[in-house]
Order: C-alpha cells, then sequence, then structure tokens
C-alpha cells in the first residue's frame, strides 16, 4: 500500500474552511445524542407510550436523513455545497425552535415533526460535507481526511450527552417517581408534573437552534474553496453507473447496517442499566448517561486511533478488524450480560469509531461526478437508524413494558437479547470490510 504521509491531509490555505465544514459534524453529533436519551426520557414523562412507541422519536430522527437527502443531492448537484449547507442549518434551526409549540401543546407527536424536520436539516448538511470534505485535497488521502473530520462528531456527541444528562434527564420531575407512584398521582399533579419536564426537554434544542444560527451567520462570511457541485452528466446515467458499482451497492447496505447499531447501542443503553438497577441496591444504582460517555470517549479515541493507523493499514482491512471486535463485545452483552455485558456494550464504541467515515470513503473511491447522487445514497442509508431501534423496541415488548419480563433461551432477559441485532449488524459491516480487502488484493 502507497506511504500517504507524504501527501497533505489539509493545505493550508483551505484550513478555516475545513475548520468551519468540521464544526458541522461536531453540530450534528450534538443532536444525535441530544436525542439518544429522550427515548427514555419521553417514557418517563409519558408513561403511557410502550417501549415501540417511545423509540418512534429514533424513526421520527433518521427518517428525515432517508426523506431529504436525495432532495439534497440534487439541489448541490444544481447550485453549490454552499447553498446546500445553509438550506441545512436552516431546516435544523426551524426544527429546534419548533420544539417551543411542541412543549406548550404537550404532545407526542408534535415533538416527532420537530425532530423529523431538523433531520432534514442534517440530511443537507451530511449529503453536503461529506463529499465536500473528500474532494478538499488530494484523493489519496480522502479517506483518511474524512476521518480527521469526522473525529469531531464524537466530541459533539458528547457535547449532547452531557446536556442532555444534565439540563434534561436530572432536571425531569417524572424521574422521582416510581411507575407506580407516579401513576397514583392526581390528574392536576401529573399534569404539572408533564408541563415541567416536557418544558425542560425543549429548552436545551431551543439553544441549540440559536447556536446553529451563530455558526451559520460565520459559514456565510466566509469564502469557500471552488469545488465543483454542478453535474456535467444527465442524472439517468449517474443512476446507472451507480447501479453498476458492486462496492457502492454493498457500501450503502453495509452503512445502513452500520447506523442501526450505533444508534441501537447508543439509545438501548438506557434501557440496559435500568434493568441492570432493578436488581441493585439504591446506593449502588448506576447512571447510564455517564456509561454513554465512557463509550463517547473511546468512540472519539477510536476515530483518532483509526485516522493514525490508516497510514500503514489500508480502510478495508481496519474496517474488518474493527468489525470483527464489535461482533465480540457484543456477543458478550447478549449472552453474558450482567456488568460484564454493560462494560461490553461500552467497549463497543470503540470499534465502531472508525466505521461510518471508512464505509463511507471506501464506497465513492474512485468516483467522478456521480460520487454527489452516491453521497445521497450513502446518506439515506442512515434510515438504518429509524427501522432497526423500532424492531430492537419490540423485542423489548416481548413480555410486557419492562426489559426482563420474558426471558429468551430461559436466561436470556429480553433486554440483553435486544442487542443481537447490533451484533448482526456489526457482522455484516465485517463481512463488507472483508469482502473490499480481498478485492483489493486481487
Amino acid at each position: 500500500m502507497k506511504n500517504l504521509t507524504k501527501q497533505p491531509i489539509v493545505s493550508r490555505n483551505i484550513l478555516l474552511p475545513f475548520i468551519l465544514i468540521t464544526s458541522l459534524f461536531a453540530l450534528w453529533g450534538i443532536a444525535n445524542d441530544l436525542t439518544n436519551p429522550m427515548v427514555s426520557a419521553f417514557k418517563k414523562v409519558m408513561p403511557e407510550l410502550s417501549n415501540t412507541q417511545a423509540s418512534l422519536v429514533q424513526f421520527a430522527f433518521y427518517f428525515g436523513y432517508f426523506f431529504m437527502a436525495l432532495p439534497a443531492a440534487l439541489f448541490i448537484r444544481k447550485y453549490s455545497y454552499k447553498s446546500g449547507i445553509l438550506v441545512g442549518l436552516t431546516l435544523y434551526a426551524i426544527g429546534a425552535f419548533l420544539f417551543f409549540p411542541a412543549a406548550k401543546f404537550e404532545t407526542f407527536n408534535y415533538f416527532l415533526i420537530s425532530l423529523w424536520v431538523m433531520t432534514c436539516g442534517l440530511a443537507f448538511l451530511e449529503t453536503t460535507s461529506n463529499p465536500l470534505i473528500l474532494a478538499l485535497g488530494p484523493k489519496e488521502t480522502a479517506t483518511q481526511r474524512l476521518n480527521l473530520a469526522q473525529a469531531f462528531n464524537p466530541i459533539g456527541s458528547l457535547t449532547g450527552m452531557i446536556i442532555a444528562q444534565v439540563f434534561i434527564i436530572d432536571a425531569l420531575r417524572s424521574v422521582d417517581f416510581t411507575e407506580d407512584a407516579y401513576q397514583a398521582l392526581s390528574s392536576s399533579e401529573m399534569a404539572a408534573i408533564r408541563e415541567n419536564d416536557l418544558s425542560v426537554i425543549s429548552v436545551p434544542y431551543i439553544a441549540l437552534g440559536v447556536l446553529v444560527l451563530i455558526i451559520m451567520a460565520a459559514i456565510m462570511a466566509v469564502k469557500f474553496p471552488k469545488v465543483e457541485a454542478h453535474s456535467k452528466i444527465a442524472l439517468s446515467k449517474t443512476f446507472k453507473i451507480l447501479a453498476k458499482n458492486k462496492t457502492f451497492i454493498t457500501g450503502v447496505i453495509a452503512q445502513m447496517f452500520y447506523v442501526g447499531a450505533q444508534i441501537m447501542c447508543w439509545t438501548f443503553i438506557f434501557q440496559y442499566v435500568d434493568n441492570l438497577n432493578a436488581t441493585l441496591p439504591a446506593d449502588e444504582q448506576l447512571t447510564a448517561t455517564w456509561y454513554n460517555v465512557g463509550a463517547m470517549l473511546l468512540f472519539l479515541a477510536g476515530r483518532w486511533l483509526g485516522t493514525l493507523s490508516m497510514k500503514k493499514i489500508s480502510p478495508a482491512k481496519l474496517l474488518f478488524i474493527f468489525g470483527i471486535g464489535g461482533v465480540i463485545t457484543t456477543t458478550i452483552t447478549v449472552f453474558v450480560g450482567g456488568h460484564l455485558g454493560l462494560y461490553s456494550l461500552v467497549a463497543t464504541s470503540l470499534f465502531m469509531s472508525i466505521m461510518f467515515p471508512t464505509i463511507y470513503g471506501i464506497s465513492l473511491n474512485n468516483m467522478g461526478d456521480e460520487a454527489k447522487i452516491g453521497s445521497a445514497g450513502l446518506v439515506m442509508a442512515i434510515v438504518g437508524g429509524a427501522l432497526l431501534p423500532v424492531l430492537q423496541g419490540s423485542i423489548l415488548d416481548i413480555g410486557g413494558p419492562g426489559f426482563s419480563d420474558a426471558k429468551i433461551l430461559g436466561y436470556i432477559p429480553e433486554v440483553n437479547f435486544s442487542f443481537i441485532l447490533p451484533l448482526i449488524c456489526l457482522a455484516v459491516v465485517a463481512l463488507f470490510g472483508y469482502k473490499t480487502m480481498k478485492h483489493e488484493n486481487v
């Protein structure tokens, strides 16, 4: 393999635009991980929701990617990358500000609409920013450059997790009651708590909307380098080229399964910890958010480690190694469980760290103009984060509203068994890495 150190990852003359674009990776990381704990939060504030219904938070959030990715690609194909970024930030801000009326109406579906609008904006940002980062420098270091930019995504994710814990979960009044005690409150007391808690949930999103507008103003003020976004070939020809590209097609499938695994691991760790806490005394209770923060620190470390490792190891081989690591850790979570299963679930994030940008870079490698539409296909694959968490929520509902109402194979609590889905997803990613690695060696 070529030694990539001879080629600069980022040239000095485009450093400021690169930093601004990279800030967007952190920005959607905040939104992603501010939202992950909301499945558990809405379930506590609105106990009438089933686990499956509560998981619709993730469906609404990630379905926006599937819905808007292709229109975003067509938009930047006609106009420019910068225009696509500005549209994305506008939709992001609108969705965040919609949390205010959603809290006033106290309707779960309105929150889902707000999340969907936000992620329509995120679809624009991801469809635009990923190929733009790939194009800002030598193609030999494109995947490495995207891993570098994506390394700032976990910083946003950590920020989102801490905001969720400190400003939402810790501030909810409904968490002070057991489910039975909450249901025993008078209707007026329950209404007051619900009004307070939904307002608590909305405030960080509104503040996030303000931050988005500030970043948007900075991007408007800075001149971006000239990177051709206009199409030179017919759209029908682009689709035909992509349909014949086996690496791209399998990459989209792998990306869908990866995103599903990531969102399931980071969402249902809360339910896993709640189930552990049911067997622990009050002074030994665990806080799921801090385990999620630990997972994100490992995720961040993995991104930096992966970026450095790609100087010596091919992206496909590294993807295969990390995929096998993720399969091992999720297997422990499913079949061993307990505290060791929790630690393994946290460790899974280390192995997931490089997957999104590496699958992305491999899938778009050596593409020309069709990369703009190809990028949309890979962003649409984020729909895995919409569909698979709902399926995991339905596994949790097998025996009832709790997390251990049924024992699978006679001894595995349903919450543990539900992580069989991320296990399968990571096996698919490992297979994609293996197939690509073998193809490179032919």
